[in-house]
């Protein structure tokens, strides 16, 4: 059925087994120095083990001046760099996968304490619109210095013996700043024209097909469209001049068009949260594959096989993902063995970017995933042991971290009894997944029921745990993963009133609760979600509250970004700086900042303000076996933070 995935696709002379390509993303794993890791050359080789024809590096800089986008990212700027780089190009060759470096310099998106002089670079001195970090304009002599730079790289990168260099002239790095009208406003031979503005990047292809071989593959990566009007600027690069750009390029030498998106005044276009669909953007890739000759990548957020085949039916040569194949690196392999029902599935929540971005502040921690708990750590993990030889662990709670935890254990061979006492499992990602454009979330659900129907587990609903039911089965363990509850305070008088309602009570509600007049209090993102459902989907008048003087604290900007956007298409006040004070009858009285007491009458209240955890009871360590304690139990957090205890805990058990 998608036989077609698996067929080989030559770029000039490299051939690439197969259609599947991970993209570059950026993870943090690079030494200090910039040289290639061993955690770099694990978790590349992963995905190309995976089923990935073609690997594609993160960023790798060609310039510690002023070119570094944060602590961590490679480094190819010197000679001393290519035994790190050739060391990754095997690991990940010795699957069968060809492997690509990408190289750039980020321009005006790079960090300042990063540059020599404090100041990021671009072609015309406009700062991006996401930090405003201080920039200056590249002189004319710095430019032709750049090209050099670029050239020397991919020069380097083909001494490595990586199959193929790709320049990075997307999402609004130097080179894409160069390309796009609205950071280029250059007057010399680098400026004005679109010929003139995609000038350096002419110089860099053709001095690196010089300095290498007329057989080494050039890719270049490409935003066939900045999305600027999205956010009310009528400038940049659109599909059309894109188009224009990629047939310029495959005349100057490039041998393939890797095509993506945005920039990071646009992110949300570039890496998507919840509220995009798959394969939004399809139509970029199939419009430029039938503008030019040579192969075409394309990304378009692809989870699923038809996907997939709905880019290489419209002519688009090679698919590519970063966050699908860093949440499952094996997509290729279970595509092609027919068993796509167990892909773990990336679920958009952006947990992968918002660590990437949380690293800047700290250089020791890594990005990570939300639904896989190895990506990152494949050089710290020992393959699982066959080692459960029958023994009976029981998991209490069917919510992630339970669910990774039988996972584990069923694939070491014991025999796992999970306890959940609600009547289907998934714990708080059923009621997670109701809310607007959050039904990836049952697609994690329905991963793990078909991941542990192929193993010795066995999940009883219905049913909760005691000590009596415990000790039935005889257990070697015991992991307690029974999740968390909503915070009601005791301080605040009157949450015992029946029409103040938890988070869950309000999503599950039957009857739902249509057309009534609802204040939610607290703007965490259940809170925002809960409020964009019933609103949007029940036809209620929501008033949102908030303690602090800002709507979403702590929350993602990206998934601020998203979610408001929707919120405020809807019939939706917002009052933030508002602190609930008590609640009587279908009265809440709410303090603002001053002093000042304000009323709000409503049909219904749902309280939103976080949740504690379900301890173990006494009587778990009573039962004289190793007990241990998984996700919320032990401490409330997110998804990521529940399926990496659940996985970790499974792999402790002795």
């Amino acid at each position: 059925m998608y036989e077609k995935l698996f067929e080989p696709v030559t770029i000039n002379k490299m051939v690439v087994p197969n259609r599947l390509v991970f993209e570059p993303m950026g993870n943090y794993y690079a030494e200090l120095d910039g040289k290639a890791s061993k955690r770099d050359c694990d978790f590349y080789a992963a995905r190309g083990a995976g089923g990935c024809g073609l690997v594609i590096t993160e960023v790798c800089s060609v310039n510690r001046i002023h070119g570094r986008g944060d602590a961590r990212n490679l480094l190819i700027d010197t000679d001393e760099a290519i035994p790190s780089f050739a060391e990754m190009a095997k690991a990940t060759q010795a699957t069968g996968a060809k492997f690509a470096v990408e190289i750039y310099h980020p321009g005006c998106q790079g960090v300042p304490p990063l540059c020599e002089d404090g100041m990021t670079v671009s072609p015309s001195g406009q700062p991006t619109k996401l930090t405003n970090a201080p920039t200056r304009a590249l002189t004319h002599d710095e430019v032709l210095g750049i090209i050099d730079d670029f050239i020397q790289a991919g020069i380097r990168v083909w001494k490595s013996g990586a199959d193929a260099v790709e320049l990075h002239c997307a999402h609004g790095y130097l080179l894409c700043q160069f390309l796009s009208p609205y950071t280029n406003h250059r007057d010399d031979e680098f400026g004005g024209s679109l010929e003139n503005r995609a000038e350096i990047v002419r110089r860099i292809i053709e001095g690196i097909r010089q300095g290498t071989s007329p057989d080494y593959p050039i890719i270049v990566r490409l935003s066939a469209d900045e999305y600027l009007r999205m956010i009310g600027i009528d400038d940049g690069i659109t599909l059309d001049m894109a188009v224009e750009y990629c047939k310029l390029f495959e005349q100057w030498g490039a041998d393939a068009i890797d095509v993506s998106a945005g920039n990071y005044e646009t992110m949300n276009w570039a890496w998507e949260p919840v509220g995009f669909d798959e394969g939004w953007k399809s139509v970029n890739g199939k419009t430029i594959a039938a503008a030019v000759d040579i192969p075409v990548i394309a990304c378009s957020v692809v989870r699923h096989p038809e996907t997939a085949m709905d880019l290489v039916d419209g002519g688009v040569a090679m698919v590519g993902s970063a966050r699908q194949f860093f949440a499952d690196p094996d997509w290729g392999n279970k595509v092609r063995e027919g068993t796509e029902k167990l892909i773990r599935p990336c679920i958009s929540c952006m947990r992968c970017i918002e660590s990437l971005m949380a690293a800047h502040e700290d250089p020791f921690s890594p990005m990570v995933c939300s639904v896989n708990p190895e990506a990152g750590r494949e050089c710290d993990l020992a393959p699982l042991e066959q080692d459960g030889c029958g023994r009976t662990v029981v998991v209490v709670g069917s919510g992630p971290a339970g669910l990774e935890a039988a996972r584990v254990l069923g694939l070491r061979g014991f025999k796992v009894v999970v306890l959940e006492k609600a009547d289907e499992v998934g714990g708080q990602l059923v009621f997670a997944a109701k809310p607007p454009k959050k039904w990836r979330l049952d697609w994690l659900i329905r991963y793990y029921e078909a991941a542990l129907a192929d193993l010795p587990v066995e999940i009883r609903c219905g049913v909760e745990a005691t000590a009596e039911v415990v000790q039935a089965e005889n257990p070697v363990a015991l992991i307690w993963a029974a999740g968390s509850v909503p915070v009601k305070p005791g301080s605040i008088p009157g949450l015992d009133n029946p029409l103040v309602l938890t988070p869950p009570e309000a999503i599950m509600a039957n009857p739902p609760l249509t057309g009534k007049n609802v204040v939610v209090v607290g703007s965490g993102m259940t809170g925002i979600e809960v409020a964009e459902m019933l609103s949007s989907e029940q036809d209620c008048h929501v008033d949102l509250y908030e303690m602090v003087d800002e709507i979403g604290p702590g929350i993602f900007f990206q998934n601020l970004i998203d979610i408001m956007g929707r919120l405020g298409a809807t019939d939706t006040t917002l009052n933030p700086g508002h602190k609930l004070l008590k609640v009587e009858g279908n009265v809440a009285t709410f303090e603002k900042a001053d002093g000042e007491q304000v009323e709000a009458s409503f049909d219904c209240l749902v309280l939103s303000l976080g949740m504690r955890p379900t301890a173990a009871p006494d009587w778990a360590g009573e039962l004289g076996i190793p007990v241990v304690v998984a996700g919320d139990s032990q401490k409330v957090g997110r998804i990521q933070e529940a399926v990496t205890g659940g996985y970790d805990a499974a792999r402790s058990v002795k």
